[in-house]
């Protein structure tokens, strides 16, 4: 179950830092031109997405630092997880999914993970 959680969240976190520094480097998302149904959420505060490039890599490091922090049993690694699992949940649709079940794993089988 841990190693899920761990997988899940280096794909997270990497694909977010990633996504954010080609952002700013291209000035535009990985992927298709038009970024996924997260972006509908930003367009409705009239932000423009294509500026997120440092939002992006400051969850990409977020997500990393709490993979050491579980990875290394730190104390702090599950309030920390349930934190950055609930502020991540905007990231439609794949980061939403990852974000519940690491955010469903922390709250229901904590002991089993070893927190």
């Amino acid at each position: 179950m841990k190693i899920l959680i761990l997988i899940l969240a280096f794909l997270n976190g990497g694909y977010m830092l990633l996504d954010g520094i080609f952002v700013m480097m291209k000035g535009k998302y990985i992927g298709p031109e038009k970024p996924g149904p997260w972006a509908e959420l930003f367009y409705k505060f009239d932000i423009n997405v294509f500026k997120l490039g440092p939002v992006f890599i400051g969850f990409g490091l977020l997500w990393l630092v709490w993979l050491y922090g579980l990875w290394t049993s730190q104390s702090w690694s599950y309030a920390f997880g349930i934190i950055i699992s609930i502020m991540t949940l905007w990231y439609l649709p794949v980061g939403t999914i990852f974000s519940l079940i690491i955010l469903l794993t922390l709250i229901f089988a904590r002991q089993k993970i070893g927190l």
